[in-house]
């Protein structure tokens, strides 16, 4: 197996599994924001601003890992 066939397996399979970890991490991010607001909703908007803020990286870091398979299948 060259190295062609073992990028054309492991890319989707790489892609699939950050997508998947993104999902999770995103999850539990909302479900966490949601149960400090139910908790303290006068401090809402700071949750609110905090939650946004790290989904915005977590999705960076998926989008970076898009990026990266894409660049990889340009070189098959």
């Amino acid at each position: 197996m060259d190295y062609r066939a073992a990028l054309a397996l492991s890319l989707p399979i790489g892609l699939g599994i950050a997508a998947f970890g993104s999902a999770i991490a995103l999850g539990k991010a909302v479900a966490a924001a949601m149960d400090a607001t139910g908790r303290q909703p006068e401090a809402a908007t700071k949750i609110l601003i905090n939650m946004a803020t790290g989904c915005a990286f977590i999705e960076a870091l998926t989008i970076y890992a898009l990026v990266f398979v894409f660049n990889l299948v340009g070189k098959l």
